[in-house]
């Protein structure tokens, strides 16, 4: 009897490592396409774009959350002095979260 808790307890566990290395790549893409779409709103050449995005994967390492993420393509928003709100982005942030879940599952 020991052992089937045993299997259940390890099938558990191994789901959720799964649901967590699957919600990390889906959060990485995402953050890749939200680069990706600001690099071409703020006129960011084609060669640059690529280089864009993963800074800005890179910064949701900065703490948890999408708050650094956020934060960090607002500063470069105003920077280049591109006219795209905070609202927009949110709302690109979400929508991107399940073009990412789907292109992630379907791999």
């Amino acid at each position: 009897m020991s052992n089937a808790f045993e299997d259940r307890r390890s099938a558990f566990e191994n789901k959720f490592k799964l649901d967590q290395e699957t919600e990390f790549k889906v959060r990485n893409r995402r953050n890749k396409l939200l680069g990706l779409w600001l690099a071409e709103k703020m006129g960011i050449t084609a060669s640059d774009s690529e280089n864009y995005a993963k800074d800005v994967v890179m910064s949701d390492l900065d703490e948890p959350g999408d708050e650094d993420v956020i934060r960090k393509v607002m500063k470069d928003i105003g920077e280049r002095g591109a006219n795209i709100s905070e609202d927009d982005v949110r709302e690109k942030h979400l929508e991107l979260f399940g073009v990412a879940a789907e292109e992630i599952t379907a791999d």
